[in-house]
């Protein structure tokens, strides 16, 4: 739409064309080739061909703030951390504002809050637990989509070991709920294990690291079936699968992804995107649409040079 992508004035009209946005954002990204003491009218030019084309598309912070003045955020998707005490909560709150509020998505674990009903030693009073926290984001979510250019998206992960797990589950049921939030169960391999053994495995509370009890596996892989045929969530992020895979590993642990799950990432990694349209390199063998059975080929020579052309412009955002 107009009024997510082009410039506007003061008064919300659109002052600049999609072709001089391409122009825009081309122009931005290869002034970082300089750095390099590459070819920066060139690659401009490369870049601003393949994006007209529609071969090569970023991801939407790019195509709305690159080469505007004011806010200079062009990643994706972000991963916040929150740990279990009030100052971590509200101090991610207000980092995941300033990054909805620029049009970047944020996924988050609530893994590492107390469940419902525990003590809370300093107070004498009990934790609302994890699901209590996420509808204040989805509120905080909610406030700034009334402002944004973008529709805020969000992910909230919930190990499938915690005792809150159920309410995790069924929270998006009414459909009234964490409605700017896409959810998903942190699988971990010893559920897994329990699942294929048709046995139980540990609610393990993350404050105190006891047990609190034990269910069947199969219940829990049920509920999380019912409600994803229900409501479409949760999906699954399979934790241990991805730290074992992950090459950089002893940088920390991955405890979630972006809001759309196709990127793990670490506590304060963001990410950027970009999209290649396939369907833009299929070509025929001749163009007279009156001959039948045309061939079709794939054009590797120009998808090579857009593949590089695009990891480039990609390295040029970071």
């Amino acid at each position: 739409r107009k009024r997510d992508y082009l410039k506007r004035d003061a008064a919300g009209k659109s002052v600049e064309t999609p072709d001089q946005m391409f122009q825009r954002v081309a122009n931005a990204i290869a002034a970082a080739s300089g750095t390099y003491g590459e070819d920066v009218a060139g690659d401009a030019r490369d870049f601003y061909r393949m994006m007209t084309r529609f071969e090569f598309l970023p991801n939407s912070p790019t195509l709305m703030h690159a080469g505007r003045n004011g806010v200079n955020q062009l990643a994706a998707c972000f991963v916040l951390p929150i740990e279990d005490n009030l100052e971590s909560i509200f101090g991610t709150l207000h980092d995941a504002a300033l990054v909805l509020r620029t049009g970047g998505g944020v996924g988050f674990s609530f893994s590492r809050l107390r469940p419902r009903g525990s003590l809370i030693s300093t107070t004498g009073g009990v934790a609302s637990g994890p699901v209590s926290y996420m509808d204040l984001f989805d509120h905080m979510a909610q406030v700034i989509n009334e402002g944004s250019s973008r529709r805020v998206a969000m992910m909230g992960i919930l190990r499938v070991d915690h005792p809150d797990i159920e309410e995790f589950i069924v929270a998006k049921a009414e459909g009234k709920r964490l409605t700017n939030f896409n959810v998903s169960v942190g699988i971990t391999d010893s559920f897994m294990e329990a699942l294929k053994k048709k046995t139980t495995y540990g609610l393990i509370d993350p404050h105190t690291g006891r047990t609190e009890r034990r269910v069947l596996a199969s219940t829990i892989f049920n509920l999380i079936a019912e409600y994803a045929w229900k409501v479409a969530d949760p999906g699954l992020v399979f934790l241990d699968r991805m730290n074992t895979a992950c090459p950089i590993r002893h940088l920390g642990e991955i405890e979630a992804t972006n809001p759309c799950g196709e990127q793990p990432l670490l506590p304060y990694q963001s990410c950027n995107l970009g999209s290649i349209n396939l369907a833009k390199f299929v070509k025929k063998t001749t163009e007279n649409k009156n001959i039948k059975n045309r061939e079709t080929f794939i054009d590797w020579e120009r998808l090579e040079k857009v593949v590089r052309a695009a990891v480039k412009f990609l390295d040029n955002v970071v």
